[in-house]
């Protein structure tokens, strides 16, 4: 793999980077994507996208909760790859950094990433369906624990963005407000078509942001990007530093 001498230049320079993560980061430490899409039954005959909704909190939470317990098991023995390592080494280098990712495994945080939005939640992470109050589980606690809030006495839920709905408030808005500011942008292992993330990609461009796509396969977004790199984020990311 060749990284430009453009690009190099522009990373050896810049003091504001903003780096957004999909799939395909962790799909280098073996993560499963879980994504059924259409009709098709992934979990006791249910598609992906019913399973993992806002309604089934209502409907079902112990069945949306042994679902998660169930996704946390496999993910339990995925460990970050020498992609996510060296965006935790990122952060000592640049002055303003930040992730932004869609991924809910939790492995940027396992590496050492601190300066990271998590814009789907984490599937190691419950709150209460009342009072929000928020608690962190080990990756090996399966089943999750705790089941009802110590402070209201009510069900928590996976603290994850399920379909329909909204991202948690603010969090977008300050990725957008750094990606507008940013002097180097990257895109790993996204395909660029979940939205609202995937506009960040368009706003960095816009503000005269050097955009890079670190990905094996083209994909749509690909035109808006100064420069893309054909590959596994594990293999090129060490070539930057």
């Amino acid at each position: 793999m060749q990284i430009s001498e453009k690009l190099r230049d522009i990373f050896r320079k810049s003091t504001k980077v903003c780096v957004l993560t999909g799939a395909g980061i962790s799909a280098e430490s073996g993560v499963p994507t879980f994504r059924g899409g259409g009709n098709s039954a992934v979990w006791k005959g249910m598609p992906f996208d019913e399973i993992s909704s806002a309604k089934m909190i209502k409907i079902d939470l112990d069945g949306v909760w042994e679902w998660f317990d169930y996704r946390r098991g496999i993910l339990k023995d995925c460990e970050p790859n020498e992609g996510h390592h060296s965006l935790s080494r990122w952060e000592n280098r640049f002055a303003e950094f930040l992730i932004v990712t869609q991924n809910i495994d939790g492995l940027h945080k396992i590496a050492g990433s601190q300066r990271i939005i998590e814009l789907h939640g984490n599937i190691n992470r419950s709150r209460c369906t009342k009072c929000r109050l928020k608690y962190e589980m080990e990756v090996d606690e399966i089943p999750h624990e705790p089941k009802i809030c110590d402070l209201c006495d009510s069900p928590v839920r996976p603290d994850v963005v399920l379909f329909g709905e909204m991202l948690p408030e603010g969090y977008f808005e300050y990725a957008t407000e750094f990606a507008s500011n940013c002097e180097l942008f990257f895109s790993i292992g996204t395909s660029a078509m979940v939205q609202p993330a995937a506009s960040l990609t368009e706003i960095a461009k816009r503000n005269g942001a050097y955009c890079v796509e670190i990905n094996p396969e083209e994909t749509p977004a690909s035109s808006l990007f100064d420069e893309c790199l054909r590959g596994k984020a594990g293999d090129i990311l060490p070539l930057l530093a």
